[in-house]
Formats: C-alpha cells, structure tokens, sequence
C-alpha cells in the first residue's frame, strides 16, 4: 500500500506494478485516474491518514505501507495509523534530518519501521557523483567496497573505438552494460564503445576511478573546491555532507535570516549572503574555478540558469537539483553536467524493501531501465555451493554478475568462482528480466 501519488509515489508504483498488488491512498482525483489508466494498480482517492480510508483499501491484507506524500507530519501519521490496527511493515519518507535523527535514537518511534530522508539521501547521491570524475551515476555497495558507475563517453574519448576487451585494463573491474540512443546493450568482449554511450561499470573505487579518467577527454584532478549554491534542505545537507568528508565548502544563500542560521549550524563551511544570479558576485568569489558547483535552489528554473552561468564562468563540474522528473534529460542535454533528482533518490532507497530474499541494495538506471542489486546469500540460496560459470548459463539474457564481496575482499567474478553463503553478490540485471533473476538467489 502506497499513500501519495506524487513522483516519489508513482516511480515506486511502477516499479512494483508488475510484481506485486500494489494499492496507491491519493487525495488528488487527477492523480488517481491517471494511475488507474497507466498503471497495473488500484489507486483509490482518499485521505491516507483517515483509518476508514486505510480500512476500505484493505489495510488488513497489506504486507507493507510506504508513506510517500510530500509532507513529514503526514507520512508519520500514516504509519503511526497504520500500526493502530495491523502489523505490518511501515516506511515512511522525510524531508527533514532531525525526524531521521529522532527516530534513530529511538528506533520505532512514530509506528514508524524504516525512515528515509529525501534531503541527505540526495546529498549523499550528489557527494557520491561528486568524487567520481565524468561520472553521471554512481552507487556504493558492500559498505564502500564495490562501486557502480555509469560514465559518459564524449567524442574525444580515448576510448572510443576500442572494443570491450581493449578497454579492459583492471582486475577489480567489471563491465556491465552499455546505454546507447535508448537501447540497452549488455556488452561482450568484442563490443565496440561509441561515442555518445553511457557505459555501466562495477568495481572496487581505485580501478573505477581510473577507467573514468581513461575514457576522458580530460584527467580531473582531486576536487578541493565546492560551491553550493542554495541554502534549502537539501542545500544544507549537501553541505554539510562535503564536511563529513573533510571538505571546507562555500554556501551561497540570499536570505540574511537563513544565511546566518546555516553559517551557525555548518562550521566548516563558508556561507555566503548573495544572490546567486548576480554574475558579477560569482565572478567576484570565483566561483569559476569552483571543481564543483551543486546548484539547490527553488526551481526547477532557477537550477538550470545558475549552473549555466557556472559553467559560462569555468567550473569543472555543475551539478543541479531538478524537481521535475521529465527534466533530467533536459538539463544535461544543455550543459549542466549532473541533473539529480531528489525524489527517484527517494524512490529507490525504499524499492530495495520490497525485493524477495535478501536484498541489501537496489541502485535504479536510466529511469528504472536496468537495476543493479546487492544481494546476501544465506544457506537456503539456491547458487551457494555452485561455480559462477554455471549459475551464468541459468541465468536470462540481460544479467552480469558484476562483483563478489566475501568476508571485507572483494572478489573479481570468473567463471571457476563458487558461489559461499554470507557471499554478497552485486547484480547488473535487465529490468525486464528482474523478476526471473532475483529468485534464483
């Protein structure tokens, strides 16, 4: 049961119509029609913290209850509702940090079994992107150990024209996939890289990070340098998750009141009272010779012109909030380098919930076409005890096992290695043969 129907909502609804009996609460009647004719689910107009509403949508059968509208307070009344009269599994999304903190230091507070936080969710994915050079997608697995990054391949590549197998430089590293003019294609050695493809990697950081400098037009240096622009939530938390990493960043927030508030709470950053369209401010602060500029500001609009400007003045790298999900594209389409989309961030950190067996990651690509999963295998996993060139030979078209994590090592996958339980597995998997492949381990 899915209450709210916003973007958050739907992507989690799609993501699931298929596999599961997915019933979507939504006040808004547009919202609702447009689910019922789209979507595999029922979605039913209602108000999702009225226990009759819950009630009348079978509460009673639901295994689990995802609180997805854009408000806090609601998505905490929803779950604690929901515990009023079932036992059933309840996550609930949020916007503010604090409630994440109060429910960690009291886990279960608020009926409520797993939180997220769009904002530190977010700023965590822009961090994560950030470090990376060229990256346009990049996702941790086995606590840091394995990395899965999506690098796209400009003209001048040196990569480019060279098959697979010539690329293929690195121990540690797998190649999964290759997006190309909106066709998956899961690469052999003798695929040839083309300019233009977004290319899948899996590997341990060191051998990523040096295959995106490979492929460059350009090696990046260390960043040192980031500017955020925007003091929202998620402006804030992206702040002061560069500081957690022993980064110093510059904050730049137009409101006086907010300004002083975020130069009390980050004290390793440097904020800054202006408005981020004044040229003449960024060119000033050098703002230019940012290695990262996150833009986290209003609108969708706004985003947009102040990561040109950005890169009109000479920062390395723009990264822009966007709000809209159909604007993605858009973005990077024109020059902003990184376009993160809080809500599909949201999305997919509660997705990995609803996966059979035991699941400990799902990382979304390319507006869900492809998954890559992390997954624990236990005694009762139908591959322990088998070589990995056999469980392959099972397996669908469309599946790379990307990289084996036992014991704190990570393990180059080849075709003699056994499959161990307590073995984590990270999985490139085709979306359309997801529900095929997760069972099998």
């Amino acid at each position: 049961m899915i209450v709210g129907a916003g973007e958050v909502g739907s992507s989690i609804a799609a993501n699931l119509a298929a596999t599961h009996e997915v019933v979507v609460i939504e006040q808004d009647p547009v919202l609702v029609e447009k689910l019922n004719y789209s979507l595999d689910v029922l979605a039913v107009q209602g108000d999702g913290t009225d226990l009759e509403v819950l009630r009348d949508a079978d509460i009673d059968r639901a295994d689990m209850v995802i609180a997805a509208t854009d408000s806090d307070e609601t998505n905490i009344v929803i779950s604690g509702t929901a515990k009023t009269v079932t036992d059933t599994f309840t996550i609930a999304r949020v916007k503010r940090r604090q409630l994440l903190t109060t429910w960690e230091q009291s886990h279960g507070a608020f009926g409520v079994d797993f939180m997220v936080c769009s904002d530190l969710v977010t700023a965590e994915a822009i961090y994560r992107i950030s470090a990376v050079p060229h990256a346009h997608d990049v996702d941790e697995f086995s606590n840091g150990l394995v990395q899965m990054v999506e690098l796209k391949v400009d003209a001048g590549s040196p990569v480019v024209g060279k098959s697979v197998r010539e690329a293929d430089q690195y121990d540690s590293m797998t190649f999964a996939a290759i997006f190309r003019d909106g066709e998956l294609i899961v690469v052999t050695g003798e695929t040839t890289i083309q300019a233009g493809d977004s290319i899948v990697v899996i590997g341990s950081p060191s051998s990523v990070r040096s295959f995106a400098n490979e492929s460059a037009t350009e090696v990046d240096e260390e960043i040192e340098d980031v500017v955020v622009i925007g003091g929202s939530k998620t402006g804030h938390q992206t702040a002061r998750v560069f500081e957690e990493h022993g980064y110093r960043p510059r904050l730049i927030e137009k409101d006086r009141d907010r300004a002083r508030y975020l130069a009390e709470e980050l004290q390793q950053t440097t904020v800054l009272e202006s408005d981020a369209t004044d040229v003449e401010f960024l060119a000033r602060e050098h703002v230019g010779e940012a290695d990262v500029v996150v833009v986290c500001l209003e609108s969708d609009e706004k985003n947009l012109l102040v990561s040109l400007l950005a890169r009109k003045l000479g920062a390395k790298r723009t990264v822009a909030i966007v709000e809209t999900a159909d604007y993605s594209d858009l973005f990077e389409a024109v020059g902003v380098n990184i376009a993160v989309d809080p809500r599909m961030e949201t999305a997919e950190e509660i997705v990995r919930f609803t996966r059979e067996g035991h699941t400990e990651k799902v990382a979304m690509l390319q507006h869900d076409r492809a998954e890559v999963l992390e997954v624990e295998l236990d005694e009762t996993s139908p591959v322990a005890g088998r070589k990995l060139v056999d469980v392959v030979s099972d397996l669908p078209d469309g599946v790379v096992i990307g990289a084996i994590s036992r014991d704190g090592t990570l393990l180059a996958p080849r075709g003699e290695t056994v499959f161990q339980t307590g073995d984590h597995v990270i999985i490139f998997v085709d979306a359309e043969v997801l529900n095929d492949v997760v069972p099998q381990f």
